[in-house]
Protein backbone atom coordinates (compact mmCIF):
# COMPACT_ATOMS: atom_id res chain seq x y z
CA UNK A 1 0.00 0.00 0.00
CA UNK A 2 2.04 3.15 -1.05
CA UNK A 3 0.39 6.88 -0.51
CA UNK A 4 0.96 10.17 -0.78
CA UNK A 5 2.21 12.40 2.30
CA UNK A 6 1.82 16.23 2.73
CA UNK A 7 4.64 17.29 4.91
CA UNK A 8 2.41 18.74 8.32
CA UNK A 9 -0.67 16.65 7.25
CA UNK A 10 -0.49 13.85 10.11
CA UNK A 11 -1.15 13.67 13.79
CA UNK A 12 0.59 10.86 15.64
CA UNK A 13 -1.98 7.77 15.27
CA UNK A 14 -4.43 9.58 12.95
CA UNK A 15 -3.71 7.26 9.96
CA UNK A 16 -6.30 4.46 10.02
CA UNK A 17 -6.41 2.58 6.75
CA UNK A 18 -7.55 -0.83 8.83
CA UNK A 19 -10.10 -1.15 11.38
CA UNK A 20 -6.97 -3.41 14.19
CA UNK A 21 -4.66 -2.13 16.07
CA UNK A 22 -1.11 -3.10 15.33
CA UNK A 23 0.78 -4.03 18.43
CA UNK A 24 4.08 -2.10 17.04
CA UNK A 25 4.70 0.06 14.28
CA UNK A 26 7.68 0.21 12.49
CA UNK A 27 9.29 3.06 10.55
CA UNK A 28 12.18 2.76 7.54
CA UNK A 29 12.94 5.53 6.02
CA UNK A 30 14.10 4.91 2.17
CA UNK A 31 15.93 7.36 0.30
CA UNK A 32 17.17 5.87 -3.03
CA UNK A 33 17.25 2.27 -1.98
CA UNK A 34 15.44 0.59 -4.26
CA UNK A 35 17.69 -1.96 -5.13
CA UNK A 36 17.22 -3.22 -1.19
CA UNK A 37 13.91 -2.72 -1.43
CA UNK A 38 12.82 -6.61 -2.71
CA UNK A 39 14.57 -8.00 0.15
CA UNK A 40 13.69 -4.99 2.58
CA UNK A 41 9.72 -5.71 1.88
CA UNK A 42 9.99 -9.75 2.12
CA UNK A 43 12.06 -8.77 5.72
CA UNK A 44 9.17 -6.47 6.52
CA UNK A 45 6.43 -8.75 5.70
CA UNK A 46 7.85 -11.20 8.03
CA UNK A 47 8.31 -9.08 10.68
CA UNK A 48 4.78 -7.39 10.62
CA UNK A 49 3.07 -10.77 10.31
CA UNK A 50 5.09 -12.69 13.27
CA UNK A 51 4.60 -10.03 15.67
CA UNK A 52 1.43 -8.83 14.68
CA UNK A 53 3.00 -5.21 14.03
CA UNK A 54 2.86 -2.82 10.79
CA UNK A 55 5.63 -1.41 8.90
CA UNK A 56 5.83 1.20 7.60
CA UNK A 57 8.40 2.39 4.63
CA UNK A 58 9.15 5.91 3.88
CA UNK A 59 9.93 7.00 0.62
CA UNK A 60 12.25 9.97 1.61
CA UNK A 61 11.98 12.01 -1.67
CA UNK A 62 13.51 9.22 -3.49
CA UNK A 63 15.01 10.41 -7.19
CA UNK A 64 15.78 6.53 -8.14
CA UNK A 65 13.20 3.58 -8.98
CA UNK A 66 11.93 3.90 -5.41
CA UNK A 67 8.35 4.67 -6.15
CA UNK A 68 8.03 2.53 -8.73
CA UNK A 69 9.59 -0.90 -6.99
CA UNK A 70 7.39 -0.39 -3.86
CA UNK A 71 4.47 0.23 -6.16
CA UNK A 72 5.18 -3.12 -7.50
CA UNK A 73 5.65 -4.98 -4.18
CA UNK A 74 3.27 -3.74 -1.81
CA UNK A 75 -0.40 -4.56 -1.92
CA UNK A 76 -2.90 -2.14 -1.50
CA UNK A 77 -4.90 -4.75 0.64
CA UNK A 78 -2.48 -5.87 3.32
CA UNK A 79 -2.26 -2.56 5.91
CA UNK A 80 0.64 -4.64 7.68
CA UNK A 81 3.46 -3.34 5.33
CA UNK A 82 2.88 -0.24 3.82
CA UNK A 83 4.76 3.48 2.53
CA UNK A 84 4.21 6.57 2.58
CA UNK A 85 6.18 9.25 0.05
CA UNK A 86 7.49 12.97 1.63
CA UNK A 87 9.24 15.16 -0.67
CA UNK A 88 11.34 16.90 -0.94
CA UNK A 89 13.74 15.24 1.05
CA UNK A 90 14.53 17.22 3.97
CA UNK A 91 16.77 14.45 6.23
CA UNK A 92 16.58 11.22 7.62
CA UNK A 93 14.86 12.80 10.98
CA UNK A 94 12.22 14.13 8.76
CA UNK A 95 11.63 10.92 7.45
CA UNK A 96 11.32 8.93 10.30
CA UNK A 97 8.85 11.66 11.68
CA UNK A 98 6.59 11.47 8.81
CA UNK A 99 6.22 7.77 9.43
CA UNK A 100 5.76 8.23 12.81
CA UNK A 101 2.80 10.56 12.34
CA UNK A 102 0.95 8.08 9.88
CA UNK A 103 1.94 4.89 12.54
CA UNK A 104 -1.03 3.49 14.81
CA UNK A 105 0.39 1.20 17.53
CA UNK A 106 1.13 2.13 21.58
CA UNK A 107 4.88 1.27 20.65
CA UNK A 108 6.93 2.96 17.19
CA UNK A 109 10.03 3.48 16.76
CA UNK A 110 12.04 2.95 13.37
CA UNK A 111 15.45 0.98 11.66
CA UNK A 112 17.39 1.55 8.58
CA UNK A 113 16.92 0.45 4.98
CA UNK A 114 20.33 -0.89 4.32
CA UNK A 115 19.86 -4.61 5.35
CA UNK A 116 22.63 -3.66 7.63
CA UNK A 117 20.25 -4.30 10.21
CA UNK A 118 17.42 -6.45 10.10
CA UNK A 119 13.72 -4.95 10.59
CA UNK A 120 13.02 -8.36 12.39
CA UNK A 121 15.37 -6.99 15.25
CA UNK A 122 11.99 -4.98 16.43
CA UNK A 123 10.52 -8.20 17.42
CA UNK A 124 13.33 -9.03 20.10
CA UNK A 125 13.17 -5.18 21.02
CA UNK A 126 9.26 -5.04 21.38
CA UNK A 127 9.41 -8.32 23.27
CA UNK A 128 12.44 -6.99 25.61
CA UNK A 129 9.36 -4.34 26.43
CA UNK A 130 6.81 -7.14 27.54
CA UNK A 131 6.15 -6.39 30.96
CA UNK A 132 7.64 -2.86 31.50
CA UNK A 133 6.20 0.91 31.10
CA UNK A 134 8.89 3.09 30.37
CA UNK A 135 10.74 1.62 28.68
CA UNK A 136 13.25 2.47 25.49
CA UNK A 137 14.88 -0.33 23.72
CA UNK A 138 17.76 -0.30 20.97
CA UNK A 139 20.30 -2.55 19.55
CA UNK A 140 23.63 -2.82 20.64
CA UNK A 141 25.87 -3.64 17.09
CA UNK A 142 28.43 -6.48 16.16
CA UNK A 143 30.01 -7.67 13.28
CA UNK A 144 31.62 -4.05 12.85
CA UNK A 145 34.87 -3.24 11.69
CA UNK A 146 37.37 -1.53 14.02
CA UNK A 147 37.64 1.65 12.94
CA UNK A 148 33.99 2.28 13.09
CA UNK A 149 33.65 0.74 16.67
CA UNK A 150 36.03 2.99 17.56
CA UNK A 151 34.36 6.23 16.25
CA UNK A 152 31.56 5.33 17.66
CA UNK A 153 33.19 4.32 20.93
CA UNK A 154 34.41 8.05 21.07
CA UNK A 155 30.99 9.71 20.04
CA UNK A 156 29.91 8.00 22.88
CA UNK A 157 32.35 9.43 25.70
CA UNK A 158 32.07 13.04 24.32
CA UNK A 159 27.78 12.37 24.22
CA UNK A 160 28.03 10.79 27.90
CA UNK A 161 30.03 13.67 29.12
CA UNK A 162 28.56 16.62 27.76
CA UNK A 163 25.03 15.45 28.38
CA UNK A 164 25.22 13.91 31.86
CA UNK A 165 23.65 10.62 30.92
CA UNK A 166 25.17 7.45 29.69
CA UNK A 167 24.32 7.21 26.47
CA UNK A 168 26.42 4.31 23.90
CA UNK A 169 26.03 3.26 20.77
CA UNK A 170 24.06 6.07 20.02
CA UNK A 171 22.64 5.19 16.05
CA UNK A 172 22.31 1.67 16.90
CA UNK A 173 18.85 0.29 15.40
CA UNK A 174 16.56 -0.65 15.74
CA UNK A 175 14.93 1.94 18.60
CA UNK A 176 11.89 1.04 19.78
CA UNK A 177 10.26 3.01 23.04
CA UNK A 178 6.06 3.74 24.21
CA UNK A 179 4.20 6.33 21.66
CA UNK A 180 3.80 8.63 24.79
CA UNK A 181 7.72 9.15 23.90
CA UNK A 182 7.36 10.46 20.95
CA UNK A 183 4.25 12.66 21.58
CA UNK A 184 6.45 14.63 24.44
CA UNK A 185 9.14 15.62 21.86
CA UNK A 186 7.82 19.20 20.58
CA UNK A 187 10.29 19.59 18.00
CA UNK A 188 12.81 16.80 17.00
CA UNK A 189 15.75 16.77 14.45
CA UNK A 190 15.19 16.57 11.22
CA UNK A 191 18.76 14.77 10.33
CA UNK A 192 21.05 12.19 12.36
CA UNK A 193 21.05 13.78 15.18
CA UNK A 194 17.55 12.18 15.66
CA UNK A 195 19.10 9.26 17.21
CA UNK A 196 20.97 11.09 20.09
CA UNK A 197 17.70 13.08 20.63
CA UNK A 198 15.17 10.04 20.99
CA UNK A 199 17.89 8.70 23.51
CA UNK A 200 18.38 11.59 25.31
CA UNK A 201 14.94 12.31 26.18
CA UNK A 202 14.22 9.06 27.21
CA UNK A 203 16.76 8.76 29.49
CA UNK A 204 16.44 12.71 30.91
CA UNK A 205 12.89 11.34 31.28
CA UNK A 206 13.53 8.65 33.18
CA UNK A 207 13.27 5.68 30.83
CA UNK A 208 15.24 2.45 31.70
CA UNK A 209 16.96 2.20 28.36
CA UNK A 210 17.39 -1.35 27.11
CA UNK A 211 19.68 -3.26 24.62
CA UNK A 212 18.89 -6.34 22.49
CA UNK A 213 22.49 -7.73 20.30
CA UNK A 214 21.77 -7.16 16.40
CA UNK A 215 23.93 -8.07 13.67
CA UNK A 216 25.66 -5.40 11.66
CA UNK A 217 26.14 -6.58 8.47
CA UNK A 218 28.03 -5.37 5.67
CA UNK A 219 26.03 -2.72 3.06
CA UNK A 220 25.20 -4.99 -0.10
CA UNK A 221 23.74 -1.89 -2.31
CA UNK A 222 24.20 2.03 -2.55
CA UNK A 223 26.80 4.18 -0.57
CA UNK A 224 26.28 5.38 3.55
CA UNK A 225 25.12 9.00 2.78
CA UNK A 226 27.67 9.70 5.59
CA UNK A 227 30.45 7.15 6.70
CA UNK A 228 32.05 7.55 3.08
CA UNK A 229 35.29 9.48 3.59
CA UNK A 230 36.68 11.50 6.37
CA UNK A 231 35.25 14.80 4.62
CA UNK A 232 31.47 13.36 5.30
CA UNK A 233 32.30 12.20 8.61
CA UNK A 234 33.36 15.57 9.99
CA UNK A 235 30.41 16.79 8.44
CA UNK A 236 28.62 14.22 10.49
CA UNK A 237 30.85 15.05 13.49
CA UNK A 238 30.13 18.95 13.19
CA UNK A 239 26.37 18.41 12.97
CA UNK A 240 26.04 16.14 16.19
CA UNK A 241 28.74 18.40 18.12
CA UNK A 242 26.48 21.29 17.33
CA UNK A 243 23.15 19.74 17.92
CA UNK A 244 24.48 18.19 21.46
CA UNK A 245 25.43 21.44 22.52
CA UNK A 246 22.46 23.27 21.96
CA UNK A 247 21.13 20.07 24.28
CA UNK A 248 23.48 20.92 26.76
CA UNK A 249 22.20 24.71 27.22
CA UNK A 250 18.61 23.08 28.11
CA UNK A 251 20.36 21.75 31.05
Amino acid sequence: MTESHTPGSHTPGSHTPGSRTPRFSLVVPCYNEAASLPELVLRARFTAEAGDGEVVLVDNGSTDDTPEVLARLLDPADDRVRSIRVDPNRGYGWGITSGLAATRAPIVGWTHADLQTDPADALRAVAAMEGAGRVLVKGRRYGRPLADRVFTAGMSVFETVLLRRRLSDINAQPTMFPRELMDSWGDPPLDFSLDLFALYTAAERGYEIRRVPVVFAPRRFGTSSWNVDLAAKRRFIKRTVDFSLALRKQL
